[in-house]
């Protein structure tokens, strides 16, 4: 047996097959787009709010802050391609942004939403603004929460991620152990006493998905994708920005920055909060959400 071969059978991490996985998850959290299954998770009644979650997360992440807000609100948080529960595609199409966007639009069609308040967390609130900036007449306003900048999607990948052995087994001996999700969450969290062994155990059951390693590539890789940024001066809809002010990933000077350039935003920075509020602080930024909202009602 080869040196591959060895580190392979005795470093990998187990997967979850998707058709196992599909069996238990509650039908009316599933949307078919495209004839591939994505996971949503739904709750409340009233003007349509959908989340988008950051890299490595997943619609879970939004769990506090939906029930904070489903009194009042309907409240669809999606897990994009290459995350969560969603079936993960064979396309690499899937997971440029345009692969996303029309993801989302196709959860949207679905449910029968013309349009929603559209709320992304880091590479979330990248995809969030190109919705907005692309089809701005599916997004009633927009809530960016320690939003990652419109050319991260293009900014994260790098030609190693083309070799594609290496990359799969980069994925399936590192990348998606659970040692890895501990570090990353560590690195995003202000408080670590907060990152309980439940929190990690969902994040990494969400992570070990089989066809991960497909789209991690797909996620990672370069892409011949045009690199189409919004002109933010222009985007003209009411937009929330909230900041942890201790995220050391994106850093509150570029949401501040950004607040400036766009022409109907407000900013509110989150003291002693790290890079995810919706886990750190979900009912403060419920709150911050809930006013704003209130504000920009459209029925």
């Amino acid at each position: 047996m080869g040196a591959l071969a060895l580190v392979l059978a005795g470093g990998c991490v187990p997967l979850i097959p998707y058709e196992e996985l599909r069996a238990r998850l509650p039908a009316e959290n599933l949307v078919q787009v495209d004839g591939r299954t994505i996971h949503v998770v739904r709750s409340g009644r009233g003007e349509p709010v959908v989340l988008l979650h950051g890299f490595g997360a997943s619609a879970y992440s939004w769990r506090h802050v939906t029930a904070a807000l489903a009194g009042e609100y309907e409240l669809i948080a999606v897990d994009l391609n290459g995350f969560g529960y969603t079936e993960r595609s064979r396309s690499y199409d899937a997971y440029t942004v345009a692969g996303q966007l029309a993801l989302v639009l196709g959860v949207m069609d679905g449910l029968g939403l013309d349009s929603a308040h559209i709320a992304g967390h880091s590479y979330g609130g990248a995809l969030a603004t190109h919705l907005a900036w692309r089809h701005p007449e599916r997004v009633r306003s927009l809530i960016l929460v320690d939003s990652a900048g419109a050319a991260y999607p293009w900014e994260r990948r790098q030609r190693s991620a083309a070799n594609r052995p290496l990359t799969y087994l980069f994925v399936r001996t590192r990348a998606i152990r659970r040692s890895a999700v501990v570090s990353g969450l560590e690195g995003s969290f202000a408080d670590d006493s907060q990152i309980s062994d439940d929190l990690v155990d969902a994040y990494h059951e969400r992570v070990r998905i089989e066809g991960v390693s497909r789209a991690f590539r797909g996620l990672t890789m370069p892409t011949r994708e045009p690199r189409e940024l919004p002109d933010l001066a222009l985007l003209d809809l009411p937009v929330l920005l909230v900041w942890g002010a201790k995220d050391e990933l994106t850093v509150p000077e570029d949401g501040r920055e950004a607040s400036e350039i766009l022409p109907r935003a407000e900013f509110h920075l989150l003291d002693g909060v790290g890079h995810i509020p919706p886990e750190e602080a979900p009912d403060q930024l419920a709150e911050l959400m809930r006013t704003f909202l209130a504000r920009n009602r459209t029925g």
